[in-house]
């Protein structure tokens, strides 16, 4: 039989993130005295307290449990320094108090999550059937993952993210306030009554539950959850502490249900409860992970701000805010070379005030000191202050744990790391760029040394394996240099989840990223992607790895003759191969199957040539692929059957235009046809009685490379203006939809030379051509240009 709690305790509703609450709830506490304080959070993350207050622990940090089996699932619980519950537990140690949380403990947490994803997914099946919703859930579908909905939603510490949004208008709308956010800091956060805090939250929380308008399933969700609430602290007054000193510190939204007037949780429903096994981590965490931002639904807009009306509050100086606010927005500008006045943040003083008098408010919002900065210090322009409300309203603080914290294998092996490859410094909030040179450091003194960056290369790369975020590759400016890498790193919150979930793949980097490689190559169905595999594994420095994925591919070659997969192959595998002595592997074992390749693409050109324009495309990428790797390995492949293959493809008239003009293209490159080649060529796919489809498509793949050798070649231009100059109104539109994808992706420059040479094809000179192009349009050109971009080309 359900039980009714044997007395009311005193209960504290508070906002999550709200200072005002953290600041009355200390003086809430100190008057009570209690010896026992609850606070809602996941029941299992007690063990965590001595850490979450050790010193040296830094806010904001976050509670992180997961699941232990896939598809992983995830629940975090941030705090800052000017969270309730964070300041309730410093309160409790400074006191000598017993705190605990004592909300569903997370195995049966992430049950109820498990069961709302189900239920979604299936509600979708029902709906567009299986094949549609396949991948429907990001949890089952992409292991190590979570959304940012997902993230905070169980744990927002007032009004569920799930309640309906309609009511915080509502609110908004009665209150005459611009935003929900206004009359929040408005009503509550600037009130230092005694006791006006709790009093009025807990109205509040009792007319959010009398308006909630949420589905069945989060609204038993919450019904849960209290029930559990009331078992807890039915069980610490069975303990035989008093109920007078007791004190549940929970969302405004539940605070008016933990009485003795509701029953508690029975032990026959909590059995019935699923669980999945879950661990328990801490975390760093951000500003900007808690700002609106990041998505989280129970964060605020301005985390850095309300830091400031934290601080403000405790010294009892809130009249002083606005003048800190917008003299930080000033000193911001002033980095960033914008000169503002000491009377212009006075004067954006006054206006805030007069804001917040209008609105019979105690002090000013964000929203009134905002208005007073774009109008005053940005001079009406919100564009002139926007990237300095973001650094004082955000900033770019990250929380810090000291050594000790309890961690996953994989974090403490993480952080063995960063140590080993000397990149403790670059584990910070804010983007820091990496550049390696991978080749041996013969100057240095110690072994460690002379390797370094080759290490710390296959480091990261195994992170990106992983898909941790804490480091992103970055193009070089020569894409051939093989020793040299840049890298950005920047620690997140995100980064350490991504961290803590590949714990479930192997208790360290190395071992965590061959299982993903395993899981990845097994995944693997064409030798592009094979030849893919064989180049991260060598990045990451798995040789053994890249010796599985090197047969797989084989495997896969000897199964496939699709040109495009196979030339991607050989070229993955011919950058493999220049790594070499880089990456201190011997390359000799692959070179056969470059080879062996190599045999496949030439073979498979011409016959992959005859295709749609659509699949013209990859096949053209195949081609730039496979001539890379007949320039490179000219002594080890046939290039003399490549060129012939490529002569075979530019003489035909039944394959893909686009492929014959990107062959004479590449024939043209390597000397293979002369001016006067080229011109009998031209004059023969740019003549009046050849279809337009088929010169101005020829035509888009002969310019597709070496733009400049073209550009020197007069007689093209003088064959393109005479076919332009014979179409018909009809065969001309056709052409039109070619030539202008053909010279959409040319420069400026380059333009301006092609109308150059055409000039020059019309009797008039390069100068006078130029001059004429400086000229601004006539109002009849202008005209005759916008007809020309609205024309529905796909009609034709």
């Amino acid at each position: 039989m359900p039980k009714l709690l044997k007395t009311t305790v005193p209960t504290f509703g508070v906002r999550h993130l709200s200072p005002m609450g953290a600041w009355q709830l200390r003086r809430f506490l100190d008057d009570v005295q209690p010896k026992v304080v609850l606070v809602e959070g996941l029941e299992d993350a007690t063990e965590l307290v001595s850490d979450i207050v050790r010193k040296g622990t830094q806010p904001p940090i976050a509670i992180l449990a997961y699941t232990q089996d896939m598809p992983v699932r995830t629940l975090v619980y941030p705090l800052a320094c000017y969270s309730p519950e964070y300041q309730a537990i410093v309160w409790a140690r400074e006191n000598k108090a017993r705190v605990e949380f004592f909300d569903l403990p997370s195995d049966r947490f992430l049950a109820l999550q498990a069961q709302e994803e189900e239920r979604q997914l299936s509600e979708l099946q029902a709906i567009d059937g299986p094949e549609e919703c396949e991948g429907g859930s990001t949890s089952d579908e992409s292991p190590g993952k979570i959304s940012e909905e997902m993230e905070g939603e169980p744990l927002n510490a007032d009004s569920p993210p799930e309640a309906s949004w309609s009511m915080y208008a509502h609110i908004t709308d009665l209150a005459g306030e611009h935003d929900y956010e206004s009359y929040w800091e408005r009503n509550f956060e600037h009130n230092r009554s005694a006791d006006a805090y709790r009093q009025s939250s807990f109205e509040f929380g009792r007319g959010l539950r009398d308006y909630d308008k949420r589905e069945a399933f989060s609204y038993a969700e919450n019904l849960i959850r209290e029930a559990y609430m009331r078992r807890r602290i039915q069980q610490v007054l069975d303990s035989g502490c008093p109920a007078e000193k007791v004190v549940a510190v929970v969302g405004a939204f539940h605070a008016p249900v933990l009485n003795d007037a509701e029953s508690s949780m029975t032990d026959d429903e909590l059995t019935s409860l699923r669980s999945l096994p879950s661990k328990l981590t801490l975390m760093p965490y951000s500003y900007f992970k808690l700002s609106s931002q990041s998505g989280y639904g129970a964060g605020n807009r301005a985390p850095a701000y309300f830091e400031l009306l934290w601080e403000a509050i405790e010294a009892d100086e809130l009249s002083l805010l606005p003048a800190r606010y917008l003299s930080m927005v000033v000193r911001h500008l002033r980095k960033a070379g914008t000169s503002r006045s000491t009377a212009e943040v006075i004067e954006g003083v006054r206006l805030a005030k007069t804001l917040s008098a209008m609105k019979d408010g105690l002090a000013p919002t964000l929203r009134d000191l905002q208005d007073a900065a774009i109008t005053l210090i940005g001079h009406g322009e919100r564009s002139v202050v926007q990237e300095s409300l973001a650094r004082v309203e955000v900033g770019t603080a990250i929380g810090r744990l000291p050594k000790g914290v309890s961690q996953t294998s994989i974090q403490e092996d993480f952080d063995r790391e960063l140590k080993r490859l000397k990149l403790e410094k670059y584990r910070e909030g804010v983007k820091q760029e990496l550049a390696l040179d991978l080749r041996e450091n013969r100057r240095a003194k110690t072994e460690a040394a002379v390797f370094l960056d080759l290490n710390r290369s296959s480091f990261l790369h195994r992170l990106s394996l992983l898909d941790i975020s804490f480091a992103q590759p970055q193009s070089v400016k020569q894409e051939s240099t093989t020793w040299r890498e840049r890298w950005h790193l920047h620690w997140t919150p995100g980064a350490e989840i991504g961290l803590v979930e590949a714990v479930l793949l192997g208790e360290t980097v190395e071992l965590a990223a061959a299982f993903q490689f395993k899981t990845e190559l097994e995944k693997c169905t064409n030798v592009a992607a094979a030849g893919s595999m064989v180049r991260i594994a060598c990045e990451c420095g798995m040789m053994r790895a890249m010796s599985q994925a090197r047969d797989v591919l084989q495997k896969l070659a000897a199964d496939t003759s699709e040109f495009p997969s196979v030339a991607e192959a050989a070229q993955e595998l011919a950058a493999v191969v220049r790594y070499g002595d880089v990456r201190q592997f011997d390359p000799a074992s692959l070179i056969p199957l470059i080879e062996s390749l190599f045999v496949q693409g030439t073979v498979g050109l011409f016959i992959a040539s005859n295709c749609d324009n659509d699949a013209a495309k990859s096949v053209a990428n195949g081609m730039d692929a496979l001539n890379k790797v007949a320039l490179e390995y000219h002594d080890r492949v046939d290039e003399v059957a490549w060129v012939s293959q490529l002569h075979n493809l530019s003489d035909a008239d039944d394959r893909s235009p686009l492929l014959s003009g990107y062959a004479c293209a590449l024939l043209l490159e390597r000397n293979e046809i002369c001016n006067e080649q080229l011109g009998r060529e031209v004059s023969r796919r740019l003549s009046p009685g050849i279809e337009a489809d088929l010169g101005a498509g020829w035509f888009e793949g002969l310019s597709g490379r070496n733009r400049y050798a073209l550009l020197a070649r007069q007689v093209l231009w003088e064959q393109l203006a005479e076919y332009v100059q014979s179409l018909e109104d009809e065969q001309f539109s056709r052409a039109l939809v070619f030539l202008r994808r053909a010279f959409g992706s040319f420069s400026p420059h380059e333009k301006r030379s092609i109308s150059e040479n055409l000039g020059e094809c019309w009797g008039v000179n390069a100068d006078v051509t130029s001059e004429m192009l400086s000229q601004p349009l006539s109002e009849e050109e202008e005209h005759a240009i916008d007809d020309l971009n609205e024309f529905d080309f796909d009609d034709l």
